[in-house]
């Protein structure tokens, strides 16, 4: 049997890790907390590296994304770019600024769907570390947010890794740095050489080469009628975003952390969560933030075209929730 995650529901995963008499003494494990949550790795080491030495290079890499990348963080460099003064210009640390290339591609792709300087609005409707309020933000308040998104305004240089501060810019990861996290992870075990293994952080996962029995890794998701299906992770990486995690309710609306960059307002359809296998988990989390902004219909239509593996979770009036694949999901096997 190969590692088991339980059935998740409205998108998400909870590790269920367990050993089990007939898994080889190659076969471990190691986990900690992180950015928040808690990460877990599954791994076949036959050279029988120390753990901690393995732990040591996980911490090493998430240390290095949460140093650049953290918004909570204000000695981060996001959080000094966010405090910079107006037109100041900022050359990128390498990881940094492959994590802005991405959500550069699927901005222009998707139409502005993902966009790293929401960060604004995801405070003015009460989420993040500058979180203003609890309730509905008035208009005067939305308005201001408004004003400072824009990924355009940054001047983002590409090649170089460089952007511009228009003044009052929040930069706000939060929709693809975790999926970096794992893939950069990921590369810091290969690198000790370690080759067969299954990252996560918080429900995002990867897994590279194989278990010590030659089957793939494998994940259980929600299918039809609650039946669980397995997935293979067989070099593949899935991300979830949704709606189960993070909300707020005031004066008889409720709302998620999914701010559309392109209204100001919290993404607002029957999509519980969106599910996304890709080889890199950042390339995963990205995408799964982009159809969940663009919602069951128009992201399906999204995903279907630009040929992305995803599951839609909506919310009906039947039970259990209707669930959808796009044609690039792979078919999957009875639990």
């Amino acid at each position: 049997m190969g590692i088991s995650f339980s059935t998740w529901r409205a998108g998400g995963y909870a590790n269920a890790a367990v050993p089990r008499p007939a898994d080889p003494a190659t076969l471990q494990q190691l986990g900690g907390q992180t950015m928040g949550t808690t990460w877990s790795l599954r791994f076949d080491n036959p050279r029988m590296r120390p753990l901690a030495e393995v732990r040591d290079a996980v911490d090493a890499a998430l240390s290095r994304v949460i140093a650049q990348m953290s918004h909570w963080e204000p000695d981060s460099d996001i959080g000094r770019f966010n405090r910079a003064p107006a037109g100041s210009r900022h050359a990128l640390p390498a990881e940094f600024a492959e994590v802005m290339r991405c959500a550069s591609r699927w901005h222009a792709a998707s139409g502005g769907a993902i966009d790293p300087t929401v960060g604004a609005l995801v405070a003015c409707w009460g989420f993040g570390p500058e979180a203003r309020q609890d309730g509905v933000p008035d208009g005067d308040a939305l308005a201001e947010a408004r004003a400072h998104v824009g990924w355009q305004r940054l001047a983002f240089d590409a090649d170089q890794g460089s952007l511009t501060q228009p003044g009052g810019f929040t930069l706000d990861l939060s929709g693809i740095a975790k999926g970096f996290a794992v893939d950069h992870g990921v590369d810091a075990l290969r690198a000790l050489g370690l080759t067969d293994l299954l990252f996560e952080i918080g429900g995002e996962l990867r897994g590279i080469g194989r278990r010590p029995d030659g089957q793939p890794w494998r994940v259980l998701v929600e299918g039809e009628a609650d039946a669980a299906r397995r997935i293979a992770l067989a070099d593949l990486a899935v991300a979830t975003s949704g709606d189960r995690w993070h909300t707020r309710t005031d004066a008889g609306r409720s709302w998620s952390h999914t701010i559309d960059p392109r209204t100001g307002e919290p993404a607002a359809h029957a999509l519980a969560s969106v599910t996304v296998l890709h080889a890199e988990c950042m390339q995963a989390d990205a995408l799964a933030t982009v159809l969940t902004v663009l919602g069951p219909d128009e992201g399906f239509s999204f995903a279907e075209r630009h040929g992305i593996a995803a599951l839609f979770l909506s919310h009906g009036d039947a039970s259990p929730p209707v669930v959808r694949t796009t044609p690039a999901w792979p078919p999957a096997t009875a639990a």
